[in-house]
């Protein structure tokens, strides 16, 4: 079985949203070789009106997430599996197309229905090369405001990591970072 975890901010999940959630969490089950090392963890938001949801389901090979936003909390956890069973399917055409068995080590490759549509890779990928200059967080915001880009890919100069500087949707920056040092 599943490891959960069902975080509540601004709310306080009782015993009742609790069952109720990991009873629709575990539809999930059915895709995932399912060992220690696989856990999914729900935080739920409630606000002034609708509540928002994060499912994350972390295994050893990778990690699948969905964040829904709804005016009913059980309505944005439905949503949620459903994206994460839609990303399953299309994961599971990526893997068999490009024939990388590897990937799919943390998955029951053929629990996962197949998706009505073929991906076409050659749409979907648009390959650019760069050089990433040095240089602070700082210095990468500024670049990024000038381009008027959602993100921005820099070599941080103090951690020496490549990192990718973001808007995020409820405003401000966030960052991503690689955890591998540049030598």
């Amino acid at each position: 079985m599943m490891q959960y975890q069902i975080v509540g901010k601004n709310i306080t999940v009782t015993e009742a949203i609790s069952s109720v959630i990991t009873e629709k969490l575990q539809r999930l089950e059915k895709f995932f070789v399912i060992d220690d090392e696989v856990t999914c963890r729900a935080l739920v938001r409630s606000y002034k009106v609708g509540a928002k949801v994060e499912i994350t389901v972390f295994t050893k090979m990778m990690d699948l997430r969905a964040e829904v936003q709804h005016d009913d909390l059980y309505a944005a956890v439905d949503l949620a599996i459903d994206k994460l069973v839609n990303q399953l399917r299309r994961f599971k055409t990526r893997v068999k197309d490009h024939k990388q068995p590897s990937l799919a080590e943390s998955f029951l490759i053929e629990a996962i229905e197949d998706e009505d549509k073929k991906i076409n890779i050659d749409q979907l990928i648009r390959t650019k090369s760069m050089y990433l200059s040095p240089m602070t967080i700082e210095e990468a915001i500024t670049r990024m405001e000038a381009l008027g880009h959602a993100f921005f890919m820099y070599l941080d100069i103090e951690e020496k990591q490549i990192s990718v500087l973001y808007h995020r949707v409820d405003g401000g920056y966030g960052l991503i970072q690689a955890e591998n040092k540049v030598q």
